[in-house]
């Protein structure tokens, strides 16, 4: 009898949550050896502020930011010789979490994606980034968003997610933004598959959820939460 294999029999399907399957294959890395103003034709060509460096193996050597370029001797200097610093990136199988944190952390533009020994497989844009958060929040789907105040001692995923679909509605998508302090409201906000969220918001507001906004439904009282949920921003 053959002794089973201990790979998978089956293809892997993609998943498009991994940082691999978001990779923009048009927007190229620099060479180190690549000169300023190549480096700033680059930047300029495909609209971002940072770009990937690789060195001759192909393995990333960093990353050149468009501030760094500015302040160089000249045009025709070499950009390997402007690098600094141990080159961020993420791994391939990351999810797409990990490089909008990497992102945020770090103020790029783009991101390399490099594997363990450095090689180098491609970047992500900030764009390619807010593509797949939009497929994760079901943009594409008809349907109207609430935005919520939640006391962090009342907050139960199941209990929210329990209370909305015992009235005829069904949760899409789920977001939450974690308070600053432990006595700051959590903020949520759900898509739903209904345009219609009148006994939804009557229903939550009477469980103690507090409903700033509402999105995608009809009539005047929509522009008014949208005005509130505005100022609730600038808060």
């Amino acid at each position: 009898m053959p002794t089973p294999s201990a790979a998978c029999p089956f293809p892997q399907a993609p998943d498009p949550m991994k940082v691999r399957e978001a990779i923009h294959s048009a927007t190229p890395a620099l060479q180190s050896s690549d000169s300023v103003e190549k480096a700033l034709g680059l930047l300029m060509e495909h609209h971002v502020r940072h770009l990937p460096v690789v060195n001759e193996d192909g393995r990333l050597a960093g990353i050149i930011a468009e501030e760094r370029l500015m302040d160089a001797d000249g045009p025709a200097s070499s950009i390997g010789a402007l690098l600094v610093g141990r080159p961020v990136s993420v791994p391939p199988d990351a999810h797409i979490f990990d490089a909008a944190r990497m992102m945020v952390k770090h103020d790029l533009s783009t991101v390399p994606v490099a594997g363990s020994e450095g090689q180098y497989h491609g970047l992500l844009r900030r764009h390619d980034i807010f593509d797949q958060f939009a497929q994760m929040l079901s943009t594409r789907e008809r349907g109207a968003i609430l935005a919520l105040e939640v006391d962090p001692r009342d907050y139960a995923l199941s209990k929210l997610i329990h209370v909305i679909e015992q009235n005829e509605a069904k949760v899409l998508a789920v977001a939450s933004e974690l308070p600053e302090t432990s006595t700051d409201d959590i903020r949520v906000t759900l898509k739903l598959n209904v345009k219609d969220t009148s006994r939804v918001r009557h229903v939550l507001e009477h469980n103690d959820y507090h409903v700033v906004a509402a999105f995608g439904e009809e009539g005047e009282e929509l522009e008014e939460l949208v005005d509130e949920f505005v100022r609730y921003l600038e808060v």
